[in-house]
């Protein structure tokens, strides 16, 4: 999940503010340990993918909607 950019500062704020270690922090707010260090080292979220997209089979997929609809 993608975390805004706003977010992220205001957590990171509340964790200098009141002391908070980085599991206390992620406890509060509910994300990653390992989320909160990444963001300390760079806030700003990924802006790109850096794989391929992925090829849909679109036959596949109108069969796959018939069926479900």
């Amino acid at each position: 999940m993608t975390y805004s950019l706003d977010f992220r500062l205001r957590v990171l704020s509340v964790k200098k503010k009141k002391n908070l270690s980085f599991a206390e922090t992620a406890d509060l707010f509910g994300v990653g340990v390992t989320s909160l260090v990444r963001w300390v080292k760079k806030p700003e979220p990924q802006t790109h993918r850096h794989k391929p997209a992925t090829k849909l089979n679109m036959d596949a997929l109108k069969e796959d909607i018939a069926k479900n609809l």
